[in-house]
């Protein structure tokens, strides 16, 4: 299967048009959103370019700090990257995560709402629908790769992966599960999700809560699909991105509830003082 094309001494690779394809469709989303809600939707492209940067840088730092087990067995550990920075940054040679992608862009959004005085909730709010679509989107350049793919299996759906690409003890076995359709399917049923509770939900939302579905949905995902990766992430016996997931879906439950126990807390305070007066009133007459 071809993996890109030339244009005279250009390589262009498939999985990069695939990224920036889900790159604009989230800036579509991101765009539309904020409009709806009263936000100049330009602001959504002219962050595009900071989202982008830091969404890469963060992806591959993701992987340098995580490399998969089939990377560290050929000698790509984190302490190779360290010590070969040319390679560290080679990201046309394959391998990003994305974990560190959703933190670089999360960071860069923070630097960017911050120069331009933007309410960082509400923008994650509004990026977090395209985002979970942009990934969905992604994950086919997966496919086009022949990575990210899950056990072997004889199930009708299996995908085929060619010799080259198999990984070592599996030589001999062509057909396995298409772990990146399974996710590419799951992201883009969550982004769904988080346009519906955004739509329905939005008198019982506050700001960021959208993000905070993503960060309780998408980890819940992950986290069970890494069980038939084959070519996990591993510090030490530990998953590094199985672990993180459910860290990060435990994390944004107690912090959904918490910002709402709190805004609870805080109108029963205000209401609090107009109830001692309606009683004073009627004392008094």
């Amino acid at each position: 299967m071809p993996t890109g094309f030339s244009i005279g001494p250009l390589f262009v690779h498939f999985y990069g048009i695939i990224i920036m394809i889900g790159a604009i469709a989230a800036t579509f989303l991101a765009a539309r959103q904020s409009a709806r809600a009263g936000e100049n939707p330009e602001t959504a492209w002219d962050m595009l370019p900071w989202l982008l940067i830091g969404g890469v840088v963060g992806a591959r730092l993701w992987h340098i700090l995580t490399p998969p087990a089939s990377m560290v067995e050929q000698g790509f550990t984190t302490g190779y990257y360290l010590t070969h920075p040319l390679d560290a940054i080679a990201i046309w040679k394959g391998g990003v995560g994305i974990p560190g992608a959703v933190i670089g862009g999360v960071f860069a959004l923070w630097l960017y709402t911050n120069k331009y005085k933007l309410s960082l909730a509400r923008w994650t709010d509004y990026v977090a629908p395209g985002l979970i679509l942009a990934q969905g989107i992604g994950r086919w350049g997966n496919f086009v790769n022949q990575e990210l793919y899950g056990l072997p299996t004889d199930l009708p759906w299996a995908i085929f992966i060619d010799p080259q690409h198999r990984l070592p003890g599996y030589e001999n076995i062509g057909y396995y599960h298409p772990l990146f359709l399974y996710e590419s399917i799951y992201n883009i049923l969550l982004a769904g999700l988080l346009l519906w509770i955004g739509d329905k939900l939005a008198k019982k939302l506050l700001a960021g809560d959208i993000f905070l579905f993503y960060l309780i949905g998408y980890p819940i995902g992950r986290f069970f699909l890494e069980f038939i990766r084959l070519d996990p992430s591993n510090i030490g016996r530990i998953n590094a991105n199985q672990t993180l997931m459910l860290i990060i879906s435990i994390s944004a439950v107690l912090g959904l509830l918490w910002k709402h126990k709190v805004s609870q807390k805080s109108n029963e305070a205000t209401l609090e003082p107009e109830t001692d007066n309606a009683d004073s009133e009627v004392d008094n007459s």
